[in-house]
């Protein structure tokens, strides 16, 4: 944290005409990196959950599955650590003021995510390579660090981009953060809990229904055994329980935003004026100069309903601010409806597939529900990265919301073009690599042993 400190004051900021490329990065970077942290934080659980359940129950193929689950944890583990060490110099590198600004004020949270890292990466090495080498209850308690740490690291970095949306715990005197106060900062701001929650039942629908997916294609690929019915069966019954909680979370963040952030929560609509009892539209496109929705389905009373849970509730518009303060309002808008249309999908899907098993005590057969958890799988990462594409650049034109602008914290460094190519590069052969990586994972003959060790 140190280093990108004064890596941020060194190169303090000047004019810069790179500022979209410099945005286009740290975004390519972020959803490049938001997946795996998705793995990162469920899918520790997922395996360890699957191998207290298979040592419960004696079953030999349970354990057998997790096994070679834990062998893609750390593969994916490996790869977030490339990701997630180029977006934190990023932070410093293209958003120095920025850094230099406020690292004080969250740099107790880099330090602490920093130690989560490495007590996963150690205890990850424990428990994939202490399959045959350790008791089952030793091999077992390896694997708890990890699902910890997955939490823990990941929760220092939502505490920062919550305190990012509604900063607090300081105070401003000649252009610095003093009078800090680290846990009030990081843990008190009022979009910690709901980012929280809210990212971390993303986690499960993510890594349940994209591993789900993989094996709901191999199914569809001709393959029936139990090991591809059981591999499918525990992700996807998962992210189906928390795909309608996600739901009701998601309606705790709308309010939070509503509250504290309006213009943000218009730009979601596209509401041009502020009213009492404002509506909720369907599709159509935001007029930036009549500042109102074209050709949209206008569902009269119902964004008040949404936000304020009074379908008389007056909504602040985008005219409460100048045209320079606004986001980018189709951007943010397109990405909430995605976000909301999806997550809708998400959530009616896991209860209807609940209901089925409560009453079938088994899944769906058919190649049809083959081919829906199979396309489940991508659209959960379209939501996600809509998601995060709503909170941030819904942020815009604020950094750190209401005190520091995107334009004044950007880089003064040349050379934007170049970093941006090179990064694509480096991304690429990132892909290529973990693609390659994965399927000769997949090639691996199945081995069941003859029972759980």
């Amino acid at each position: 944290m140190a280093m990108l400190v004064q890596i941020a004051q060194a190169l303090g900021p000047v004019e810069q005409e790179y500022l979209l490329e410099a945005r286009q990065m740290q975004a390519l970077s972020f959803a490049v990196h938001i997946p795996l942290v998705c793995f990162g934080v469920a899918f520790p659980a997922l395996v360890l959950g699957l191998e207290w359940l298979g040592r419960r129950r004696g079953d030999a193929l349970l354990v057998a599955v997790a096994r070679r689950w834990s062998k893609a944890m750390i593969a994916l583990f490996a790869v977030g650590v490339v990701t997630g060490t180029i977006l934190s110099f990023e932070l410093g590198l293209l958003w120095p003021e920025f850094m230099a600004t406020y690292g004080d004020v969250f740099g107790m949270a880099f330090a602490l995510e920093g130690f989560s890292f490495f007590v996963e990466a150690i205890f990850i090495a424990i428990y994939v390579y202490g399959w045959d080498r350790l008791s089952p209850r030793a091999h077992m308690l390896a694997g708890v660090p990890v699902v910890i740490a997955g939490f823990t690291g990941s929760l220092m970095v939502i505490s920062v981009n919550g305190w990012m949306n509604h900063p607090s715990g300081f105070r401003l005197e000649d252009g610095r953060a003093v009078d800090v106060e680290p846990f009030d900062a990081l843990f008190g701001n009022a979009y910690f809990w709901h980012e929280m929650i809210h990212m971390y039942l993303a986690a499960f629908l993510v890594a349940g229904f994209v591993t789900a997916s993989v094996y709901a294609v191999s199914a569809l690929r001709g393959r029936s055994d139990r090991y591809v019915r059981v591999a499918m069966a525990v992700p996807l019954v998962t992210a189906a329980v928390v795909a309608p909680a996600q739901v009701l979370v998601g309606d705790w963040a709308a309010r939070e935003v509503a509250k504290h952030q309006p213009t943000k929560l218009a730009a979601f609509e596209g509401l041009g004026r502020t009213q009492a009892g404002a509506p909720f539209h369907l599709g159509g496109w935001y007029d930036a100069e009549a500042n109102e929705i074209r050709d949209g389905i206008a569902i009269p009373k119902l964004l008040s309903l949404l936000a304020f849970h009074d379908p008389n509730a007056t909504v602040q518009g985008l005219d409460a601010v100048p045209p320079e303060d606004r986001p980018p309002v189709n951007v943010v808008r397109m990405s909430f409806l995605t976000m909301v249309g999806i997550g809708t999908v998400l959530a009616a899907f896991g209860v209807w597939l609940l209901f089925f098993w409560w009453r079938r005590r088994a899944l769906p057969g058919g190649r049809w529900f083959l081919r829906a958890v199979a396309a489940l799988g991508p659209l959960s990462v379209v939501a996600l990265i809509a998601g995060w594409v709503t909170t941030e650049v819904g942020r815009q034109p604020w950094v750190v919301y209401g005190h520091m602008r995107t334009e004044d914290a950007v880089t003064g460094a040349g050379g934007i073009p170049v970093g941006y190519a090179a990064l694509v590069v480096i991304y690429l052969a990132l892909a290529a690599a973990t693609v390659w990586l994965l399927r000769r994972l997949a090639r691996t003959p199945f081995e069941v042993p003859d029972g759980p060790r």
